[in-house]
């Protein structure tokens, strides 16, 4: 029994590296079918999946010998059957992996097709562009030549403006001028208004008091002709 158990180890250690190689293998496949290139890159996939062969095929040989040294042969012919069910199981990963190699370099083919293409594109649309930025360039050169007359014709009609403001200001100087010299006039004729009223008054006065004084001779006069006795 203790012989027994001892072989079992080996057998149960066998077998749990078969299965994670196995499983590793599939993983491989699955990153090679999705791999965007470039070709260096699937090269090294392509390694590493050779390498996990390599320890797989070693592996269900060792089970293979033990199944061999068996002494049940029914212990010995479930092991057989099990190490051609992995070798069915190895050759079904090589399958996947050619048709996985397979997928993966027509996908790399066709994307160099592609940039291949939009590199022509590229090309098409830069000469395109360049096209465009002469003409637009052009355009540009026109319509800076169209500001440069416009703002020709506005400093010419400031100068214009700016000359009409000064003549403008030097006739508002002149009226401020005449101004002046009227409200000087306007003051003296004012004051000779005030002196011609001053004037009036006083010789409306004297005239009244000369009525007055001739209206009180006249009195005086009749006084004595007419009552002498009074």
């Amino acid at each position: 029994k203790m012989a027994a158990a001892a072989a079992a180890v080996p057998l149960r250690v066998c077998h749990q590296e078969i299965v994670k190689f196995d499983l590793e293998i599939k993983a491989a496949v699955q990153d090679i079918r999705d791999c965007p290139g470039p070709l260096s890159a699937l090269t090294e996939l392509n390694g590493a999946v050779k390498e996990k062969f390599r320890h797989l095929r070693g592996r269900i040989q060792e089970l293979e010998q033990m199944a061999k040294e068996q002494d049940k042969e029914s212990e010995k012919q479930a092991l057989l059957r099990e190490v051609e069910n992995h070798k069915k199981q190895m050759l079904s990963n090589q399958a996947a992996w050619r048709k996985a190699n397979l997928a993966c370099k027509i996908a790399i083919d066709n994307s160099e097709k592609d940039q291949l293409l939009q590199g022509r594109d590229i090309l098409r649309q830069r000469k395109t562009t360049k096209e465009s930025l002469a003409e637009s360039a052009s355009n540009i050169t026109e319509s800076l030549m169209g500001i440069s007359r416009m703002m020709s014709q506005q400093v010419q009609q400031s100068e214009e403006t700016v000359q009409t403001l000064a003549n403008s200001s030097r006739t508002i100087l002149e009226a401020n001028e005449e101004f002046k010299s009227m409200s000087g006039t306007i003051q003296l004729g004012r004051k000779l208004i005030t002196k011609y009223n001053r004037r009036e008054l006083t010789d409306k006065l004297l005239i009244f008091l000369a009525l007055a004084l001739f209206l009180a001779t006249v009195l005086y006069i009749l006084k004595k002709r007419l009552f002498p006795f009074l």
